[in-house]
């Protein structure tokens, strides 16, 4: 269960295998919901026995996700954090490294090779980066395109919103057009822009991978995106969750 702000992503595995893996909007929910939501995905007598890993950024929904787990497995789930695996988290701060930006940092190295930068396009844009070493070593985070726009939508009164889809040309003739350029060449341009510089600080050639929700609107776009892989999070979940012990 990769459980983020404006989706939740219900991945089931049969070993290294993702079989199949929805994405239903989160929001506040009791733990009695959302084990309706999951034996409807998964089928509660299916799931009973197996395993289960829950990679959350949503504080208030973590316990009833978590709780959700255990009724339709049988067992609690692993929660992903600082310390659910061996990953060296070189920042001053270990224990503030969002769950999902650890999971992207195994997944890109298991996946990708390091040294990598995983570029996860979601409610917020995350830059997680992991050293030729093998370290998770920080990154940086913007707004989410869907999110910028959407206030941009709202505080401008004569704007109106434009479905996501590539432009035909960067020199926008109505007002639609000049939205459709700002809106996805221009967050094009901010992921290429920060990927250069964080590269000129890590080194070496990173992989640059991107995930998240949005990947293939976006990352066709982007001239330093080199692989999209949009299972990264939950292939890296799966992988916390063996090396749980």
């Amino acid at each position: 269960m990769d459980v983020g702000n404006s989706e939740t992503v219900v991945g089931r595995f049969r070993g290294v295998e993702l079989q199949d893996y929805w994405r239903v909007t989160s929001g506040r929910a009791t733990a009695d919901e959302l084990t309706v939501t999951l034996t409807q995905l998964l089928g509660r007598a299916r799931m009973r026995g197996a395993g289960s890993v829950v990679c959350s950024v949503v504080p208030g929904s973590t316990a009833a996700w978590a709780e959700a787990l255990r009724r339709v497995t049988g067992a609690p789930p692993v929660e992903v954090g600082a310390g659910t695996s061996s990953l060296r988290i070189e920042v001053p701060d270990p224990a503030s490294v969002g769950a999902d930006r650890i999971a992207n940092a195994v997944g890109a190295i298991a996946r990708h090779g390091a040294p990598a930068i995983v570029v996860d396009l979601g409610t917020a844009t995350t830059f997680d980066c992991v050293s030729r070493s093998g370290a998770y070593v920080g990154g940086a985070i913007a707004p989410g395109v869907v999110t910028s726009s959407e206030e941009l939508f709202r505080r401008a009164a004569r704007l109106a919103r434009v479905e996501f889809r590539r432009p035909e040309r960067a020199l926008g003739r109505t007002t639609e057009e000049c939205l459709r350029v700002g809106v996805l060449w221009g967050y094009a341009g901010l992921v290429d822009g920060l990927v250069r510089r964080i590269t000129r600080e890590l080194g070496g050639k990173p992989h640059v991978i991107a995930t998240g929700g949005l990947a293939r609107v976006l990352a066709p776009e982007c001239e330093t995106i080199t692989a999209i892989d949009e299972e990264l999070t939950l292939h890296g979940m799966r992988l916390l969750w063996e090396g749980r012990s």
